[in-house]
């Protein structure tokens, strides 16, 4: 592939200390630099831990120790005597100093880098925060008190840093949790809370992050109230509420349903579109095409001819069949040259898929997220003046990932990428279901 969500980091100890001339005896002037106090770095993903002494001089005979501030025998990376020793190393650690290829939760804390010569040391710290979206939340009943009301509770897991977690009603109107317990372990913060309702309502648990959100919903009928047998409900997970509370149904999310086709004055080259500008897949051959300012000419990229400035719009798109795709919308003014990185700052909100089963949200860096099952059709939903970008498994009826506070000043267009078809693989297109009755 030659788009990415974010550019890959390295997490480096030792060697990011630069050699150059040999110290020489004005030590005083020098002094440890870093990237700033604070890092924050995305869970699976790879991390730098900057360490550099200032002027550029030769580390090579010093002793350069990084160690954790909050873990006992602490040491994370020994060098010494002009070699790595690593024999009294955290065992996390072990092979991982160099090149840390997954961070994990565990990693999260403070580190300090010292660096020691005959007649100069000096040490710097950072803290670390290593950021995870957690499952999606799932809400069970679990009976009913004295009084006649219904105990729900509401479960997520792996959050980091710790969510906050909103009950409301069909209107928006916050209800009041009577207890939230959190626990935290080595995979994040895992979240229960309970609530007691008293009438038929459709309720829904938010668990908020900065710029992410996760929903459930659970509808309680009349008849749970009436009869006092077993529950008659439904759960569903339906379009993410916005900032001021207004939930959209899924059937008023299907009642705005737009018709989208593909724009052919933007497909890369190697793109094939169906005659009915419905259907897109990647070929092989590269077909001769004006190289206008508004085609992908190198990405195998498309956008929808309609574009929309205001206002609600949903789509569907078919993606059974790939191993790669990725779909979302995009701003007018993209760039559509050259290698293309999704992420909101360059006018993207897109999900991919990857490698058949992973899944990532493009926000700067890459979110991955699992799902219970492989979404056969997704749902994009945006509401332009609430800065809201849904996903949703269309026939799960689950919410995957949404994009909250955005800001959008330009038209959006919808995208599309099949990704590329190598030997055969990947060669299903992306189908964008029909409006029907329209």
């Amino acid at each position: 592939m030659v788009r990415k969500c974010s550019s890959r980091m390295k997490f480096l100890f030792v060697k990011l200390l630069i050699f150059f001339s040999f110290m020489d005896s004005q030590s005083d002037c020098f002094k440890l630099v870093g990237a700033g106090a604070h890092l924050f770095a995305v869970a699976g993903e790879t991390l730098i831990l900057p360490c550099s002494i200032q002027p550029n001089t030769s580390a090579v005979d010093m002793r350069v120790e990084w160690f954790r501030l909050d873990v006992v025998d602490s040491l994370v990376h020994l060098y010494k005597d002009q070699s790595d020793r690593n024999e009294g190393q955290i065992l996390n650690y072990r092979g991982r100093t160099e090149l840390l290829s997954a961070v994990r939760v565990s990693d999260e804390g403070a580190y300090k880098c010292l660096v020691e010569a005959n007649s100069w040391y000096d040490d710097i710290t950072v803290n670390v925060t290593v950021k995870v979206v957690g499952t999606e939340p799932v809400i069970t009943m679990e009976g009913y008190d004295n009084s006649g009301g219904i105990s729900l509770v509401c479960e997520s897991r792996g959050w980091n840093p710790e969510p906050e977690v909103l009950w409301l009603n069909r209107e928006g109107v916050s209800l009041t949790a009577e207890d939230t317990e959190t626990h935290r372990d080595t995979e994040g913060f895992t979240v229960r809370s309970r609530i007691t309702v008293y009438n038929s309502d459709r309720i829904h648990c938010r668990l908020l992050q900065k710029h992410h959100l996760r929903e459930a919903e659970i509808i309680i009928s009349d008849k749970v109230f009436h009869t006092w047998r077993a529950a008659v409900f439904s759960i569903s997970i339906l379009t993410v509420a916005t900032t001021v509370g207004v939930v959209v149904s899924t059937i008023c999310v299907y009642q705005r349903k737009v018709d989208v086709t593909l724009d052919p004055e933007t497909a890369s080259p190697k793109l094939l579109l169906s005659e009915d500008g419905k259907q897109v897949t990647h070929k092989d051959l590269k077909q001769d095409l004006p190289d206008d300012a508004g085609r992908f000419d190198y990405s195998p990229c498309v956008l929808g001819k309609e574009g929309f400035s205001s206002g609600r719009f949903y789509y569907e798109v078919q993606v059974s069949g790939k191993t790669k795709w990725d779909l979302g919308v995009a701003r007018e003014s993209i760039n559509r040259k050259g290698t293309i990185a999704l992420s909101p700052e360059n006018g993207f909100w897109a999900v991919v898929l990857r490698k058949e089963h992973e899944y990532s949200a493009c926000v700067g860096s890459s979110i991955r997220f699992s799902l219970k099952e492989k979404p056969q059709k997704l749902g994009v939903f945006v509401d332009y003046e609430e800065g809201l970008v849904s996903f949703y498994d269309v026939e799960a009826m689950s919410h995957i990932y949404s994009f909250t506070g955005q800001s959008f000043t330009e038209k959006l267009y919808p995208y599309f990428s099949p990704c590329n078809n190598k030997k055969g693989r990947n060669s299903a297109p992306l189908i964008i279901s029909p409006v029907l009755n329209s």
